[in-house]
């Protein structure tokens, strides 16, 4: 089941506007149409599922079913009389056009060495100066992170920080960019 953001979602993202919390902004950013709830699943706890579904229910997310491949059986016809039609003919419905995505496509190979890389480059340019002792502490924790979980960590403290020290809409653009380089989770 893939999730796409609603039109009152992307309001929500607006910068100046702010009625939901991180985790449910960061799930808001990550719902693209084109990510499962299995692929946003290693960013967030257990309470993905009570999320998901009281976004649903508010209407900024809505649940998309995946497209069945071409050639996969028998598509139902969907037909409307015509106005002008007396014999009882049909004329065919035209299928909805999907809209395309506006977000940020990285078609960049995901891996840990790519995200820690990145997360060494933010821990310089938002704390090296401001925070040298947190800056320390942020290089030492990737250099400890020898996993996805372990590296996932590390950037939610870190995304958090930054949150405090730039405001949420760094941070939940920071946190989409780790989204697109952390690998997949198997």
């Amino acid at each position: 089941m893939k999730l796409q953001k609603t039109d009152k979602a992307r309001l929500e993202l607006q910068p100046g506007v702010r009625t939901l919390g991180q985790r449910e902004r960061a799930l808001l950013l990550l719902s693209d149409g084109q990510k499962t709830i299995r692929d946003v699943k290693p960013f967030f706890d257990a309470q993905l599922e009570q999320m998901v579904t009281h976004l649903v229910s508010e209407g900024y997310l809505e649940r998309i079913e995946p497209e069945r491949p071409a050639g996969s059986g028998i598509r139902p016809i969907a037909s409307k009389p015509t106005a002008n039609n007396t014999a009882g003919s049909v004329e065919p419905i035209p299928e909805p056009v999907t809209p395309k995505v506006s977000a940020d496509q990285f078609d960049g190979k995901r891996s840990l060495a790519t995200t820690r890389m990145f997360l060494f480059d933010m821990s310089e340019r938002m704390f090296a100066r401001r925070d040298p002792v947190m800056a320390d502490e942020f290089r030492e924790a990737l250099r400890h992170a020898k996993d996805r979980e372990s590296m996932l960590e590390v950037s939610r403290n870190m995304i958090t920080e930054i949150e405090r020290v730039a405001g949420h809409e760094r941070a939940d653009s920071i946190s989409e960019r780790i989204a697109m380089l952390l690998p997949v989770a198997a």
